[in-house]
């Protein structure tokens, strides 16, 4: 690959698999990478760990718990022509880079592939959606490789949106007419199963995102509008079936009904506003340059002193 590569990580209380995520790389990537490790406020020692490693290039403290805000964190300490973002549960399978490397020298502008676990999920290389005639390609942000004018071009990921910030990166993608290369050797793989069973959905916040990615992308149409409406009714009827399989009570189902609601609501309205102060193709008013306060410490090993002057105190 004559293209430099950067790897982004992102990762919150999760050094074990982190770890696991950095030794994959460490096996598989050329020398001439840089990896870049993106530290939500975590405390269970993920600093230290990661300071004691010699294959990380920078790492990067941030306060913020957004994973989008972790990704532009990370996309602007990344110096190569190629940027990958990955999060840390996730370890590269043998193949991975021979696929990316494959996918850049054919000029892929954005590849993506499988991830792999005790469920399979993302997209499976077909998974597409069209709405006011635009076909989408959607993409899981946890492994997801962008070349770096494309990027560029999108400002990084939107920090607005509280859950799904890739979809709606999928969504922008689309509107600037760059393609979406998926590639099956492409995959990464959980290592280490989670303990703590399949948390709750944040209905609020779900919809929110919902909202407000097809208000800022396509506007009040009808055909957008009527998406979300279809969506809420699917779930409502999903979660009824629940309670009569004995799974939820009729308590809840209101409850949540509720939040739908009010995220609906918020995210249509915000979606709006976003989609007024930033009338351009790229639709993001919440990107890379609109701030640079993310990081609290950076570690820099490419600097002299292994640290960042610059940065903010702990």
């Amino acid at each position: 690959m004559d293209a430099t590569l950067s790897v982004v990580v992102s990762t919150l209380n999760d050094r074990e698999r982190l770890l696991s995520c950095l030794d994959a790389l460490a096996d598989r990537l050329p020398a001439s990478s840089e990896v870049i490790v993106v530290n939500g406020p975590s405390s269970d020692g993920t600093t230290g760990a990661v300071r004691e490693r010699d294959d990380v290039d920078v790492l990067v403290e941030i306060s913020d718990r957004a994973l989008n805000v972790s990704r532009n964190a990370g996309l602007e300490a990344a110096t190569g022509d190629v940027v990958v973002f990955l999060t840390g549960e996730y370890v590269v399978e043998p193949g991975w880079y021979d696929a990316l490397e494959t996918a850049i020298t054919g000029h892929a502008e954005v590849v993506t592939g499988p991830i792999r676990g005790q469920t399979d999920r993302g997209p499976r290389g077909t998974d597409s959606t069209s709405i006011v005639g635009r076909s989408v390609t959607l993409f899981e942000g946890a492994n997801v490789a962008f070349d770096r004018t494309v990027l560029e071009d999108l400002d990084g990921f939107d920090e607005y949106v509280p859950t799904a910030g890739a979809q709606d990166c999928s969504h922008r993608l689309a509107g600037l007419g760059f393609d979406v290369t998926w590639l099956p050797e492409m995959a990464v793989r959980s290592e280490v199963g989670t303990d703590g069973g399949t948390p709750d959905r944040d209905w609020g916040d779900r919809y929110q995102s919902l909202g407000y990615r097809l208000t800022k992308n396509y506007g009040p149409r009808p055909t957008a509008l009527g998406r979300l409406v279809c969506r809420a009714i699917a779930d409502a009827a999903a979660s009824a079936r629940g309670i009569l399989a004995g799974e939820g009570t009729p308590t809840n189902w209101l409850g949540n009904g509720v939040d739908v609601l009010r995220g609906s609501a918020r995210g249509l309205v915000d979606g709006l506003r976003a989609r007024y102060d930033d009338r351009t193709p790229r639709r993001n008013p919440n990107g890379v340059s609109t701030r640079h306060d993310r990081a609290v410490r950076v570690y820099d090993r490419r600097s002299t002193d292994g640290e960042n002057p610059d940065a903010a105190p702990e």
